[in-house]
């Protein structure tokens, strides 16, 4: 746990240091400074693949704390623990004998970014507790504007969309449950993720 996390905090730490650089330098020389591309990633599962486009630039930290993940390959062998239809499916912190993995600090909450909860975007899963996400997230099967931020209500942080294979979303959600220990909305048979890993632009 104490290894998972410094690594996080590192990995984070050294994107924020890099982000700082680039706008130094750019105070300096402003034909340098280009925005960095939104990535894309591939979710690759047992029943299908999902395509997704991330905004890093509507949620900086939250898409960084993301890929850091990814090229961990800690989502490799998670599985959609939560599905519910006409909602949501939501993954990527138990293992198929429902264990949690351990992961990294939370991170700050940046659902004041006026992305809104709607059908094939991705959130980020968390408490009660605003700053709480760490690495688990979900696919908004439908809309769900109440899930936005709003005066006096914190919101869940949406930070990227699904760019192919909504169909692949809604089977999962369709999945039949059952209720493991504390779990409950858990595909009887388990929705693995195989792989999560980046998509190359070019």
């Amino acid at each position: 746990m104490i290894a998972v996390t410094r690594f996080f905090r590192v990995a984070i730490s050294s994107v924020l240091l890099g982000a700082m650089a680039s706008a130094a330098l750019g105070q300096s020389d402003s034909s340098s400074t280009t925005p960095l591309p939104n990535p894309q990633v591939l979710i690759t599962t047992n029943v299908g693949a999902i395509s997704v486009r991330l905004f890093r630039d509507k949620a900086p930290l939250t898409v960084e704390n993301f890929l850091a993940y990814v090229d961990d390959g800690f989502y490799d062998g998670t599985i959609f623990h939560r599905v519910i239809p006409n909602f949501m499916i939501q993954g990527g912190g138990l293992t198929a004998d429902m264990v949690e993995k351990p992961v990294g600090d939370p991170i700050v909450n940046e659902s004041k970014n006026r992305l809104h909860n709607v059908r094939g975007t991705l959130a980020m899963a968390r408490t009660s507790d605003p700053d709480s996400a760490t690495a688990q997230f979900f696919i908004n099967q439908r809309t769900n504007l109440r899930l936005d931020w709003a005066p006096g209500a914190e919101g869940y942080t949406v930070f990227g969309e699904v760019i192919d294979g909504m169909s692949v979303v809604d089977y999962i959600s369709t999945s039949p449950v059952q209720a493991i220990g504390p779990h409950g909305n858990v595909p009887i048979d388990a929705i693995i993720i195989t792989k999560i890993e980046r998509k190359s632009l070019l």
